[in-house]
């Protein structure tokens, strides 16, 4: 996919780095080159530098054959500009912004636009840690919002295969987290569950 990114701080530099080595091919759009550090050195995806609401800017990086567009610099307003400009002038496909105030995110959401805010991520993680075994983790697409929970396996599923349990009809199993941290996703095998294993369920909330 050709993706573009705006913003190149700690995020945007990681995410540039993760896609270009999936094979992606990437562009960044920096106000300043102070980020640009933060590249590996073998990074080899196009960079523009110049101000992010600028269309002649984000032309020049490409924004007119992306597939996908993630805004996510330090600057709420600088993202939901680009988000709002990628969507209704150059039609990205997809469009994602991260958003730091959780107010804004929800109203942004309510409009139709695919939101990350690390603001509620981390109080969500953070509670669930502090209050129970089960975490949750919601992410905003669009109008609707799909959670995420983690929980610890049950006693009875230890030994089973993923097939052989019959969850709730309101429940979709969708990975399984092993001890060491990876994801095994259910719909590709039918996973042998162990004893320290996390059910990861998936469930989109009205």
């Amino acid at each position: 996919m050709n993706i573009l990114i705006v913003g190149c701080r700690k995020v945007g530099a990681r995410l540039a780095e993760v896609l270009s080595k999936q094979g992606h091919d990437v562009s960044i759009v920096t106000k300043t080159d102070e980020g640009l550090a933060l590249l590996p050195n073998d990074f080899n995806g196009f960079i523009t530098t110049g101000v992010p609401i600028d269309q002649e800017v984000l032309k020049r990086a490409g924004i007119e054959s992306c597939d996908v567009l993630a805004a996510v610099t330090p600057d709420d307003n600088v993202n939901i500009m680009v988000g709002e400009v990628a969507k209704e002038i150059f039609k990205v496909p997809k469009v994602l912004v991260r958003i730091y105030d959780p107010r804004l995110e929800e109203i942004y959401a309510k409009l139709g636009m695919n939101t990350i805010c690390p603001t509620n991520l981390t109080v969500s993680a953070v509670c669930s840690a502090l209050t129970d075994d089960i975490k949750a983790v919601n992410f905003n697409l669009g109008e609707r919002t799909v959670s995420f929970n983690t929980m610890p396996i049950p006693k009875p599923f230890i030994g089973l295969h993923v097939k052989d349990i019959e969850f709730e009809k309101d429940e979709i199993l969708f990975a399984i987290e092993s001890a060491d941290g990876t994801l095994k996703l259910v719909g590709l095998e039918n996973i042998h569950l162990q004893k320290d294993d996390k059910l990861v369920f998936s469930k989109i909330i009205d």
